[in-house]
């Protein structure tokens, strides 16, 4: 039986078991293929573990859309954040070139990259829509180098299993699978729309991931970690979205 027959009909049984007799028994069947979500416990840890089970299944290697260029929205929304703070400040009157991107954890090689290096490896750009959980939408060139060329340059371990990755406001974390890691719309952009990428879009260099709502996309990145146990950060959900009530999976 091919692969994809294989996934179908585990996703099939999935389905029919979560309507037949409940989701405790899908989310039984997803465990016994490894895709349990690490926000997997409480009232709606099925629900969550159904859904990602059942798109990790189908929709592994899928592309999100992406749009011509003359789609590309006249005014993104550049959502509210924080004060930054002195220290970014400085960075930035620096024109970041102090700025660093650490990658460490389970990885051959840990090594901290400047922005002049990132841009210097292969590129990568998408012209793809970002949603948010809020309702708000926009579509923008996302310019920058493959999360997947920096895993490989650094040496990702074959027990890897998750990327952690860190902003420059600590309470901002996320992660996401290897699936996702890997997968070639998912770029650490430092351009957007032909030119650099403004602050208030996640400057100088933010996560995107194509695939999930737009708190995945985390912005001022500057650390990566690598691991095969995602119980060890945080408190054990995965990032801190599951830790503030939203899903650690966020598929679209």
């Amino acid at each position: 039986m091919n692969k994809l027959t294989r996934r179908k009909l585990i996703a099939g049984g999935l389905g029919a078991v979560a309507g037949a007799s409940g989701l405790g028994i899908a989310a039984k069947l997803a465990g016994h293929y490894g895709l349990i979500p690490p926000d997997s416990a409480g009232i709606f840890g099925p629900g969550e573990t159904l859904t990602y089970a059942a798109q990790r299944l189908l929709t592994r290697h899928s592309l999100a859309r992406e749009f011509p260029r003359s789609e590309i929205s006249g005014k993104p929304f550049a959502n509210e954040v924080e004060p930054l703070g002195g220290e970014f400040q400085r960075l930035q009157h620096g024109s970041f070139d102090e700025w660093r991107l650490n990658v460490d954890g389970t990885v051959a090689r840990p090594t901290s990259f400047s922005l002049a290096e990132l841009k210097s490896f292969p590129r990568r750009s998408h012209i793809t829509m970002i949603q948010c959980e809020e309702g708000w939408s926009y579509i923008a060139e996302w310019i920058g180098v493959p999360l997947s060329h920096i895993l490989e340059l650094t040496g990702a371990a074959p027990q890897a299993r998750y990327v952690v990755y860190r902003s420059f406001q600590p309470e901002w974390w996320e992660s996401m699978d290897m699936a996702d890691a890997m997968h070639p719309q998912t770029i650490l952009a430092y351009g957007m729309n032909g030119d650099e990428l403004p602050v208030g879009f996640g400057g100088p260099l933010r996560m995107r991931v194509t695939r999930q709502l737009g708190y995945k996309s985390v912005k001022y990145m500057t650390r990566i970690t690598l691991t095969d146990n995602i119980k060890s950060f945080g408190k054990g959900l995965g990032s801190a979205s599951p830790e503030a009530g939203y899903a650690w999976y966020a598929g679209l």
